[in-house]
């Protein structure tokens, strides 16, 4: 049984087995947790597994999970689906529309031929079973990457995603949570990769909107971003890294899916952040960012870098071994801090 959070390191189930949830969510309900997300106890970077499916944890004091298996499996006897094992899903969302009674969830698909779309698919149970009733979905006509799906409390819907390698977007939904509507605004537009915005993600404190967001160096981490705007549409304003203390540059070498906030406490929310490779902690940000971004706005005179970087033995990303790393983010007027704890409580929160 645990008692704590302890960031970083190796998270078991009540069964004493791995939690898989990763790049997930929380979502809170007549007093129980559930935890969510990408399921990859296969995926150790050789066999060609991406995913094993969607699975879920239930909780009712976020320190000791159950696992309740796989509410999305995949689809392993079909290798043109977007759930099978080798397609590259990430990112799960699930939503719940009162007026339809249905929870929605929203994959986030890469697909073969170097686009993204989303798969979406319904339920009457947040355990399921889930029916699939979208695949291939380019919202807007875009390349549509990782993203958020919001709530607001008049039950209008959300959804935050990177226009891939390009800027991000906020999208309004139809009223039931599975297309968007076509009116959309856009924030943060940059150059290329490793500058573009990604693992955008969500929550609303003190009549502001906040908006925590990745740069786009796929599993190597990178600093995170915290912007506010005073709308679900913004305009945004971007205040700075939430890692105060991180050497680094990585944020503690973990990367943000969703912020939680904690219900029953006055001002606690906790970032739920993917480590996604314990094992590569010593690779240098500075080092591979530049040949991101060389490799997406070259410059002939930097050339070299790429060329050093593929000399290099190739890097196992073994997300079957990914860690978690939560965190609470402590305020100072608008901006939140995320400190480093190698141990803390719920009970140290009002």
């Amino acid at each position: 049984m645990y008692n704590s959070f302890r960031p970083g390191q190796v998270w078991l189930d009540t069964k004493g087995e791995r939690i898989h949830a990763h790049g997930g969510s929380v979502f809170y309900m007549d007093g129980v947790y559930y935890w969510y997300g990408e399921n990859k106890e296969k995926s150790d970077g050789t066999n060609g597994i991406w995913h094993c499916g969607v699975r879920c944890y239930t909780s009712v004091d976020l320190y000791n999970w159950e696992d309740k298996g796989l509410i999305i499996p995949p689809e392993s006897d079909n290798p043109e689906s977007s759930l099978h094992p080798s397609a590259c899903m990430d990112r799960p969302h699930i939503i719940y529309n009162r007026y339809t009674k249905k929870y929605v969830c929203w994959l986030k698909i890469m697909n073969r031929d170097g686009t993204q779309s989303e798969t979406i698919l319904t339920a009457d149970d947040i355990l399921g079973p889930y029916t699939k009733i979208k695949e291939g979905l380019r919202p807007l006509g875009m390349s549509a990457g990782d993203f958020d799906l919001v709530v607001a409390p008049d039950g209008k819907a959300y959804y935050y995603f990177e226009r891939v390698h390009s800027e991000t977007i906020c999208a309004d939904l139809t009223n039931d949570y599975t297309d968007v509507t076509g009116y959309y605004s856009t924030h943060f537009p940059r150059k290329c990769p490793p500058f573009v915005r990604e693992a955008t993600s969500h929550f609303y404190r003190n009549e502001l909107h906040y908006l925590v967001t990745s740069g786009t160096t796929g599993y190597l981490p990178n600093p995170t971003e915290v912007a506010v705007g005073d709308t679900w549409h913004g305009p945004y304003r971007v205040l700075g890294n939430p890692h105060p203390d991180d050497g680094t540059n990585t944020s503690y070498h973990s990367q943000i899916a969703s912020v939680f906030k904690v219900p029953n406490k006055k001002d606690l929310y906790i970032a739920v952040a993917d480590r996604w490779m314990p094992e590569n902690m010593d690779l240098k940000y500075e080092e591979y960012v530049a040949v991101f971004e060389q490799m997406f706005c070259p410059v002939p005179e930097k050339a070299h870098l790429v060329t050093e970087w593929n000399k290099k033995p190739p890097i196992i990303y073994n997300t079957s071994i990914a860690d978690y790393v939560w965190l609470p983010f402590r305020f100072d007027g608008e901006m939140g801090y995320l400190d480093w704890l190698d141990e803390w409580k719920l009970e140290n929160f009002d």
